[in-house]
């Protein structure tokens, strides 16, 4: 199927998935595989390739002997996730292996009935965290399964900086999304984000010059009841941006630089220490 056609399907009322999120059209036609690749090696080299190699360093991403289950959902980030894991390889390290896995979102009927039936009695108004962490717990067995020790996810720079602020304006708590993170529930799995560093403008630019279409996200409930709130979030940093340069960077570098001694608490380990225990028994406040 062309891209007009399936541009024109998009379009149309009767399948209106931008009811849900922004649709991706291409501005090209199909560029050549080879193309493609060199690309994020070359025209993208400094925002994307740089980002995604530097991530992988700065946070220890990738050790010998990796087996890295790449999920994709066929969204951008994960379409590119995967070729920059593949150019890696060719380009790069080659220490690691390689599982490329993706999984049936819940839109099938019945399997979108169970889905949203136990997200919704469990999180009411708010299923979103509760339905992705019942989807990740399945990439983590199939990866497991396959004999990976770890899962590539593919949240970016944007990603990361609206939930440092989300959470801060709608939880009342600081916390970000960590570039990797061990799975609770299965051992000696881990969770990385090599797309960490990667601003979302210049993974959509790449998308739209390839003459590629990703998938769009079809959940109507994120539409309705939580997609707007980030959405918010990613409205009112771009408002920022506009009176404080580098903003963006600011976020993300605050959960670089938290000064415990200046807290009024914070939580370890599951350990909530409060302002007058950490006063009196570990670092007192100093002018």
């Amino acid at each position: 199927m062309e891209n007009k056609e399936i541009k024109d399907i998009m379009e149309n009322r009767e399948n209106n998935l931008q009811a849900t999120c922004p649709v991706l059209f291409p501005e090209n036609e199909r560029a050549e595989l080879k193309d493609i690749e060199r690309s994020l090696i070359k025209r993208y080299r400094k925002h994307i390739w740089s980002k995604f190699v530097k991530a992988i360093k700065e946070y220890n991403l990738i050790e010998d002997g990796d087996k890295i289950a790449v999920a994709i959902s066929g969204g951008k980030d994960s379409l590119i996730m995967a070729k920059l894991f593949q150019e890696l390889k060719k380009n790069g390290k080659d220490n690691f292996e390689l599982e490329f896995i993706a999984m049936d979102p819940g839109y099938h009927p019945s399997i979108k009935e169970l889905i949203f039936a136990v997200a919704d009695k469990i999180a009411g108004d708010y299923p979103c965290y509760m339905c992705a962490r019942m989807r990740r717990g399945s990439l983590y067995a199939k990866a497991k399964e396959l004999g990976c020790n770890k899962l590539a996810l593919g949240h970016h720079f944007n990603d990361v900086i609206e939930t440092t602020m989300l959470n801060l304006l709608c939880a009342g708590s600081f916390k970000t999304m960590p570039p990797k993170l061990k799975a609770k529930n299965f051992e000696d799995m881990e969770i990385i984000r090599p797309l960490y560093l990667i601003e979302e403008e210049y993974i959509i630019r790449w998308m739209k010059s390839t003459g590629l279409m990703p998938l769009n996200c079809a959940c109507m409930v994120a539409a309705k009841k939580i997609g707007n709130k980030r959405y918010q979030i990613k409205d009112l940093i771009e408002n920022l941006k506009k009176d404080f340069k580098n903003v963006d960077s600011s976020i993300f570098r605050a959960a670089e630089n938290v000064n415990i001694n200046l807290l009024l608490g914070y939580e370890i380990n599951g350990h909530k220490v409060d302002f007058n225990e950490k006063y009196e028994n570990d670092n007192p406040f100093y002018e």
